[in-house]
């Protein structure tokens, strides 16, 4: 039997890496073995997928040192980065030159770069319609990634650009599930118009990215858009109201008064909600959901997702 080829898999214990992590250990004969990369090899998480057969490794995304040797000898990694830990775009753009720094030294025959949109190209810093964050960014999580795709580029790390989208496990660990109004009434609250907001499961994400990777040259070099779903604000709210058996509204407001919400990031989740409304078609053309479904034939609609976990979802 021939030897399996290692996907070494950043943040595998969080929800990009852990879904591909995830989806790797479900296809024990499909060639792949997964190295799995913790800051913390001792946490429950890392205990649990080690427990599954996967190689657990230390390593950790402001040293580089440590990235190239968790990468040694792997065919393909899975490189992200979390702005949410810290909430600084120049940090993001840090970590990514170093995993692509390592995927380089390591010889990665196949690196995917979870990324975004330059969101500068469509509304420049000295556009006033939306705030300037952080000095040079207009959404500090989608500019600092795209900013970083350069990185693997110049260096000819045989990359993948996969755009990802909101997770549906935002509405239980984000606060974008309902919230209860004065009137009692629940209602799901966002800046976007009747706009269409892409979404995705962030398992289907992990069987998303191993499938590219299972596809090889086919995808190297190349951008590939995921999402499941596109539904409007409305369309969300009807979902919760069906999955709820009660009623939850559409609340439509300003990016203005979203980002005025003072909990942290709100800033730059109102100028990434006034981006997405804005250039609506841009933002879902870049997520087609028939080459979605192509990478993965079984992800998950809406309705589905919530029928299997809104008891999960916090109603504020």
């Amino acid at each position: 039997m021939a030897e399996k080829k290692i996907i070494a898999v950043v943040g595998a214990t969080g929800a990009q890496g852990g879904g591909l992590a995830r989806a790797v250990l479900a296809d024990p004969d499909g060639g792949f073995a997964l190295r799995a990369l913790t800051r913390d090899p001792s946490k429950d998480a890392a205990v649990a997928l080690a427990d599954r057969g996967a190689e657990v490794v230390n390593a950790d995304l402001d040293d580089e040192a440590s990235l190239t040797t968790a990468f040694e000898g792997a065919y393909g990694a899975y490189c992200v980065t979390n702005f949410w830990e810290h909430f600084s775009g120049d940090k993001e753009v840090e970590q990514a030159g170093n995993l692509a720094r390592a995927a380089k030294a390591a010889g990665i025959e196949h690196a995917i770069w979870s990324t975004f949109e330059d969101t500068r190209a469509w509304i420049p810093l000295d556009d006033d319609r939306m705030p300037t964050l952080q000095g040079h960014y207009k959404v500090a999580h989608f500019d600092a990634k795209a900013e970083a795709n350069h990185f693997f580029t110049d260096l000819g790390v045989p990359t993948t650009f996969l755009l990802t989208s909101a997770y549906f496990e935002n509405f239980i660990y984000f606060g974008w599930g309902p919230a209860r109004g004065e009137d009692g009434v629940l209602a799901v609250t966002y800046p976007m118009g009747d706009k269409k907001l892409p979404m995705i499961g962030v398992e289907d994400i992990g069987k998303s990215a191993y499938a590219i990777f299972k596809a090889g040259a086919e995808y190297i070099g190349k951008t590939a858009g995921i999402a499941a779903e596109h539904p409007t604000g409305s369309e969300i709210a009807a979902a919760f109201t069906k999955a709820l058996g009660e009623e939850v509204r559409y609340n439509d407001v300003p990016a203005d008064v979203y980002r005025s919400f003072g909990f942290p990031g709100a800033d730059d989740l109102g100028n990434m909600f006034q981006f997405k409304r804005d250039y609506n078609d841009d933002y879902t053309g870049a997520r087609n959901l028939d080459s979605s479904r192509r990478l993965d034939p079984d992800l998950q609609t809406l309705d589905g997702w919530l029928a299997a976990n809104v008891s999960n979802v916090p109603l504020g």
